[in-house]
């Protein structure tokens, strides 16, 4: 790890246990003796939003309208979802403009298989938007592109330095900060419509199972007026129901949280080559490419106003999606042959059933090579990771060298264009249409510089292996035993569990759930992908062992164990790391930090134990010393007056035992957050803690969350400050731990 100092495990080789002694790599600064020691905590870190949020009025305001919201759903089936108006993470939500459902949006039905969605047809998603300023785009004379393309001097380039992203992303934050935070709100936006349908789905069953049936004559069931009603409305309801993500996208548009909302050629700051997104709605809300359907992007004649666009023709393409949609493509990667849009059967069997036109799109891409401006490529890729079957990466700009028209294999004429890469990008990380990437290991025995096959010992779901191909010879993690529950100190009295709820099977209804009330008259998860968390909370209560649910009750997503195959592998300079072979959405909790609980004064300050966890929940929610503060009212169970809980009082050490989380390293662009779970009792100085996916994290990329270390934190005995540098190696680096 960044800040290891010794490391220790009992690990199982070749079915026998070891555990000898061994020395991690050496810090770059000596970590003596302190008087004030270096613990992670849960407040200190970055915000998982990117905004520090204050409860206020209107905050609170906004929660009672989701709860208004909420109840409706519950206690009717309606054909259109209510829209909720939640506190957007990327920027402070003011309380106005709520997004309405109808009004200026028009909508259109797409009916596929037995479902009707409802689509968003609005300006910004189909045509050019009618600002009259660019406040996002760059123009830089002569400037060279991030990715070593030289173009045109009114195309936007990738910032290459940080103070290039910070012009584009705000004062303080580089524009891959900006990508980031704009990412996590749709995530949130769009688990948080995933819910809303949830509780539609389950108050429509809840009615249709309350219309009680009569009898007639011969005993015969005589179906009333009532329950045929419900059937019709919760037959209408289910197929009136509007993708989650579209409606995400609605709400970040009428909140103007989408990152580029004008368009613009070339490069966008914080969106490199061989980025990728799990859907075309991600795409939507950074700018990439502003339609989640059509395949060409472009910008409208209301873009010849601008100066800087006077010497082009409209509408000009800014952005192509090739992903084998039309019969007639022809993908070589340097070299691709584009069919234009229209007169396609998208939804039936994508074959061509009527003529294209010269117009829209398949004119900005004519217009593309009348001017010579480039055109970003976009490839999408079957994918089991995205929840709509397909990832799309970004492989750069191409430029349009030809275009003709031709009889399709359909018999139909269709528009075709010749792009071919700019040279001096990065190399293709996708090799025609299919998806590249390192390949992740169907077995343990397959792995290079295998030390360990499972660090647990057969606790987990999952065996854990550990990898080492940097040290010579080869080491395994050693000296920590390894436990899958946190243990208490003997001297330490943990309180007894609390009363639970009365549900049956399952909680459904956050109206009589006990649990989901603690949680704000909601549940905190959804079902969806096993169970994810809609938003960081301040604490989430799970049900616990009083709780006449079962074990597949939602509300113990958390309880269900570690549901990825990881693994520890060896980096240089950081030490132990951790690693998924599986892909993990946004809001999935990893895995629990655990280790001895025991009471913060009695740590010795000089063990130089780096593998301490304060757990200042209660200092979080009162956002004492700079901690972000998060959603969620616990007033009944603090006192936020107390002077005396100022102090952290309990803290998880896992130097001699503990799990896999001791080996995750910290990053200051991190893609976990930690939260704080009770679920055995309610007092919130001895809360649980747990990594959940702050991202939706590709297989075999590094998981890595914000210790919270505090700089300068750290002070020796001989009253001089400690540092210890980060080697993250991400673009907002603070480069120091501490």
């Amino acid at each position: 790890m960044v800040a290891v100092v010794e490391e220790a495990v009992v690990c199982l080789v070749d079915s026998t246990i070891v555990a000898s002694p061994v020395k991690g790599r050496a810090c770059s600064v000596d970590i003596t003796v302190a008087t004030r020691r270096s613990a992670r905590n849960v407040g200190k870190g970055r915000p998982y939003y990117g905004v520090k949020t204050e409860p206020n009025e209107e905050s609170q305001d906004v929660a009672k309208k989701r709860k208004v919201c909420r109840e409706k759903l519950l206690s009717k089936t309606s054909v259109t979802p209510s829209v909720t108006n939640a506190v957007l993470g990327s920027s402070p939500y003011n309380g106005k403009g709520e997004p309405v459902e109808g009004g200026t949006v028009d909508k259109k039905q797409i009916i596929s298989g037995n479902q009707v969605f409802q689509s968003i047809n609005t300006p910004e998603l189909n045509e050019a938007n009618d600002s009259s300023h660019m406040g996002n785009g760059f123009v830089v004379n002569g400037q060279k592109a991030t990715n070593g393309v030289s173009v045109g001097p009114e195309f936007g380039m990738n910032g290459e330095s940080a103070e290039c992203g910070k012009l584009a992303g705000g004062p303080g934050k580089s524009a891959y900060a900006r990508v980031k935070e704009t990412l996590r709100a749709f995530n949130t936006n769009y688990l948080q419509f995933v819910q809303e349908e949830e509780l539609r789905v389950n108050g429509s069953n809840t009615s249709s199972k309350n219309v009680k049936h009569k009898k007639s004559k011969g005993n015969v069931l005589k179906e009333p007026v009532a329950a045929k009603f419900s059937k019709c409305k919760e037959k209408e309801s289910k197929r009136a129901s509007k993708r989650p993500d579209l409606k995400a996208i609605s709400k970040m548009l009428s909140n103007s949280t989408v990152l580029y909302p004008e368009k613009t050629i070339g490069h966008l700051p914080g969106i490199d080559v061989g980025d990728q997104f799990l859907s075309r709605a991600e795409m939507v809300v950074v700018g990439l490419h502003s339609h989640w359907l059509n395949g060409i992007d472009y910008m409208g004649s209301k873009y010849a106003k601008l100066p800087q666009y006077r010497s082009y023709i409209f509408p000009l393409a800014v952005c192509i999606v090739l992903s084998g949609v039309y019969e007639d493509d022809l993908d070589n990667s340097e070299d691709v042959i584009y069919t234009g849009q229209g007169g396609n059967d998208l939804l039936g069997r994508r074959h061509q059933i009527r003529d294209q036109k010269m117009e829209r799109g398949n004119l900005a891409l004519k217009n593309s090579l009348t001017c010579g401006v480039p055109v970003r490529v976009v490839r999408g890729h079957e994918s089991a990771s995205s929840y709509c079957g397909k990832v799309y990466t970004y492989d750069g700009l191409y430029k349009v060298i030809k275009y003709w028209a031709e009889k399709g294999m359909s018999g139909f004429t269709v528009y075709k264009y010749r792009l071919r890469r700019l040279e001096g990008q990065p190399t293709l990380t996708t090799n025609q249409v299919y998806y590249f990437r390192p390949q992740v290991p169907s077995s343990i025995s397959e792995l290079h510089g295998l030390v360990c096959d499972d660090i647990s010992g057969g606790q987990e779901n999952f065996p854990i292996p550990a990898t080492n191909i940097v040290d010579d010879p080869p080491i395994p993690p050693t000296d920590f035993v390894y436990s899958k529950f946190t243990q208490v100190a003997k001297n330490l009295k943990v309180p007894s569990a609390t009363s639970g709820c009365k549900c049956k099977r399952e909680c459904v209804d956050p109206r009589v759930c006990s649990c989901a009330k603690r949680n704000g008259d909601d549940f905190p998860y959804v079902r969806k992908d096993g169970g994810r968390l809609v938003e960081a909370k301040a604490v989430v209560f799970e049900c616990g062992p009083h709780c006449q649910c079962n074990s597949s009750c939602v509300n113990r997503t958390s309880q269900q164990g570690i549901r990825y195959r990881l693994e520890v592998f060896r980096i240089p300079k950081k030490g132990w790391a951790v690693r998924s072979w599986d892909a993990i959405p946004s809001g999935a909790p990893v895995c629990e930090y655990t280790g001895v609980l025991m009471k913060s004064e009695e740590i010795v300050s000089d063990d130089e134990n780096n593998y301490i966890f304060d757990i200042d929940c209660l200092q979080t929610v009162k956002g004492l010393d700079g901690r972000e503060r998060r959603p969620g009212n616990i007033s009944s169970l603090i006192d936020l007056d107390d002077k005396k809980s100022e102090a952290v009082e309990y803290c998880i050490d896992a130097g001699s035992l503990g799990n896999v989380a001791r080996f995750i390293n910290h990053s200051c662009a991190p893609n976990l957050f930690v939260q704080c779970v009770l679920s055995q009792h309610h007092d919130i100085k001895m809360a649980k803690i747990l990594l959940f996916a702050a991202d939706n994290i590709p297989p075999l990329q590094e998981l890595t969350y914000d210790y919270g270390y505090a700089l300068d934190s750290v002070v020796g005995a001989d009253g001089t400050v400690r540092k210890l540098r980060c080697f993250c190696g991400a673009a907002d680096c603070r480069k120091w731990l501490y």
